[in-house]
């Protein structure tokens, strides 16, 4: 009999846990600093330079780029080791499912990650960690590639990490393919997200409207906690690993 596959939502409750404040909570970064949503602003950053400076300092030194995968990371690594996880869509771009160890393909990066950047002028992949182990000689960092058809000079675009930034389009193909995961799953778990946020926010109902079992792990309440199957409202650090090995150990 094949294994019962389970598409998972993640938002930022899953990464309060590993030391990273969530955006938008009573406590959020964003509720107390409002000032600080303009790092992420895609106009701000394109036309002032010291906006641009501000941002990669600032996301350099924030709990984003330096935490670590928490337990519940990992209990989503143990998931796919068993062969029953279809698919990770998450709403975190601080790229701890990678870190955990989750393969690159079975993750979505609805709002981007901050794990990799690209040249917005020719377009090529960086390494974000190579990026930020230069930020002290260059603060506004700029891509050095030297292009063949412009006779070898230096691009010089500007890089950006790979994080939707507000006034950018979500990764093209992110949602389809999530919606679609959800409603081919035998069951979907959404995991430490407030539901708030659309597009991402529409794949519990479309999972609903197709008949998969849902579950919400969330310490709030949800907009969509009247479509779930069952409820959670436990410590996700230590509730998501045991749900983990109750589900391995049913199959």
């Amino acid at each position: 009999m094949a294994q019962k596959q389970i598409m998972v939502l993640t938002g930022a409750g899953i990464s309060t846990s590993a030391g990273i404040p969530d955006f938008r909570g009573p406590d959020g970064v964003w509720t107390k600093h409002p000032d600080q949503m303009q790092v992420y602003d895609i106009d701000a950053f394109l036309t002032d330079k010291a906006a641009r400076e501000y941002s990669w300092r600032w996301q350099k030194e924030s709990p984003v780029w330096n935490a670590q995968p928490g337990a519940a990371h990992y209990a989503l690594v143990d998931l796919e080791k068993a062969g029953m996880l279809s698919l990770i869509a998450t709403q975190n771009f601080d790229a701890l499912h990678e870190k955990a160890g989750n393969s690159p393909d079975k993750i979505v990066n609805l709002h981007g990650t901050i794990g990799t950047s690209h040249c917005m002028k020719c377009h090529a992949k960086y390494d974000t960690a190579d990026i930020m182990a230069r930020l002290d000689e260059e603060p506004d960092p700029h891509c050095h590639r030297r292009l063949p058809y412009k006779g070898n000079m230096p691009c010089n675009g500007l890089f950006k990490t790979d994080i939707v930034y507000f006034g950018e389009m979500l990764p093209e193909g992110a949602m389809e393919r999530s919606i679609r995961a959800a409603q081919h799953a035998d069951e979907m778990w959404v995991i430490g997200s407030t539901l708030e946020v659309f597009p991402a926010a529409s794949i519990v109902p479309a999972a609903a409207q197709a008949g998969v079992p849902i579950t919400i792990m969330n310490m709030g309440r949800t907009q969509y906690d009247s479509l779930a199957d069952r409820l959670i409202h436990d410590d996700i650090a230590l509730a998501l690993p045991e749900l983990v090995e109750q589900t391995i150990a049913q199959e």
